[in-house]
């Protein structure tokens, strides 16, 4: 091959992979100007503070940024631990029982796979009426953390493989003890990998709609514990951009603090992943 066509092919390879990268960032910078043009105008601290007035067409979305907040929390203080203990298992210990854990495996790569309005029902069977939690918050965070948990467990378990073999060996031989290796070295260097599973599991927490709708609710109410139901942000747009005549201005709005509160959560999380690495901290 000469020359000439060494080039040429270069810059072909060049260009389709700026296209391919076109075809990511348009899409999203699309939405996000159309979501902003319509929802920016309908924005205020009111809107933010006040409780919805005329099924959401007035007032603002005060008690749903709680009730949201509520459901996020009760979800990430299930599924952190769950998950991490389960990819604990599954990258070190799974080694002395591989049956067990290729039948964790298999089972997580079904539940990735399992539609969302399917873990709704289960919640509402499960949670609400077996357990007799209702329609309630704590219903709504326990169904999300059964459904990002094979997130969760998947990227924190390849963060924590991707930890050279040789830093497990050194900590045996300095007789470090697994509680030690395990905070000191092994969390640390799957630290990017941990935050890329927990905004993933953030993200998708935030934005389910179906599974909530049978289990959280509708309470447009402040809610006083969380056995009240309540109402997240996605069910919120859901309801007045498809049930309520004259409610497009508030869900595009509501669409947008939606949006800014993912892109805020995923840049501080990555900014508090990226401080906590041991190359980061060495370069401190």
């Amino acid at each position: 091959m000469t020359a000439d066509r060494v080039v040429f092919a270069d810059r072909v390879a060049l260009l389709a992979v700026w296209l391919a990268a076109l075809v990511i960032v348009l899409p999203f910078l699309w939405l996000v100007l159309d979501v902003a043009r319509r929802g920016i105008p309908a924005l205020s601290l009111d809107f933010l503070l006040e409780a919805p007035r005329a099924a959401g067409r007035d007032g603002g979305i005060g008690p749903v940024l709680v009730s949201t907040g509520l459901i996020l929390a009760t979800c990430m203080a299930v599924a952190l631990p769950v998950g991490l203990g389960t990819a604990l298992f599954l990258s070190g210990l799974a080694q002395r029982g591989r049956t067990l854990g290729t039948l964790v495996r298999r089972s997580l790569d079904i539940l990735a796979g399992v539609p969302s309005i399917v873990f709704g029902l289960f919640g509402n069977a499960f949670f609400a009426v077996t357990l007799g939690l209702g329609f309630s918050i704590l219903a709504g965070g326990l169904t999300l953390a059964c459904m990002i948990l094979p997130l969760v467990i998947r990227t924190t378990e390849a963060g924590l493989r991707s930890v050279p073999q040789e830093y497990r060996l050194g900590a045996a031989a300095l007789g470090l003890s697994q509680t030690t290796t395990l905070f000191r070295i092994l969390l640390p260097v799957a630290a990017p990998a941990l935050m890329v599973g927990l905004v993933l599991g953030i993200g998708r927490a935030l934005a389910e709609t179906a599974a909530l709708l049978f289990t959280s609710g509708y309470g447009l109410r402040m809610p006083g514990s969380l056995l009240e139901s309540g109402r997240s942000l996605s069910v919120h747009i859901y309801d007045l951009a498809m049930h309520v005549p004259g409610g497009e201005p508030m869900a595009f709005a509501s669409a947008f603090v939606l949006m800014a509160i993912l892109v805020g959560l995923n840049t501080l999380t990555f900014w508090i992943g990226d401080r906590s690495t041991p190359r980061r901290r060495l370069l401190q």
